[in-house]
């Protein structure tokens, strides 16, 4: 009986330790008009930026000599202002092949581009190949796909429910 009793007794789950924060941490960081989690790492957290991914993530606390692993919370104000200006300015420390804007189309350079301006120069850009009706400009002005996807079966328009094929009465008996 009493082995009986053990093994009806449920371990007891312990809850995960609280995380220990420092008495500067901040739940809420402001790098380049966007907010930032604060308990994320920084290299996470700065992938929130719209227009930094992985790799620019990466470089950008290899350059501002920062650890990936610290919490973005922790950061001091120095490291802050350090990550600040390397993404201000990424043409002076970063190679060309990472930039989000190769050729510009009015200036001819290489630019990284970040959260608002990226969205307006790329309405741009679809407003100028509809102006000059170019292949892209024509697919993008009738709701087509642009990059050369299938249309058979992909990007109906006003699909609603779906009927499927419907026989008359003498195809179901077998009379044709």
């Amino acid at each position: 009986m009493e082995q009986k009793e053990q093994k009806q007794q449920k371990p007891v789950v312990q809850a995960a330790p609280k995380k220990v924060e420092s008495e500067n941490f901040r739940h809420i960081v402001r790098i380049m008009n966007t907010d930032l989690k604060g308990d994320k790492h920084i290299l996470d957290a700065l992938r929130q930026i719209k227009g930094v991914g992985f790799m620019f993530a990466n470089a950008v606390c290899v350059i501002a000599n920062l650890d990936k692993s610290k919490r973005a919370g922790d950061l001091s104000d120095k490291e802050i202002e350090s990550i600040n200006t390397v993404l201000n300015n990424p043409t002076s420390t970063l190679p060309s092949w990472m930039f989000n804007r190769k050729k510009d189309f009015e200036t001819g350079n290489d630019t990284h581009l970040f959260t608002s301006d990226l969205d307006f120069v790329q309405d741009n850009d679809i407003k100028m190949m509809k102006k000059i009706k170019s292949y892209k400009g024509y697919r993008h002005a009738y709701g087509q796909p642009v990059r050369g996807q299938r249309t058979r079966s992909n990007f109906r328009k006003n699909k609603g429910k779906v009927m499927g094929v419907h026989r008359s009465r003498g195809a179901k008996q077998g009379k044709v």
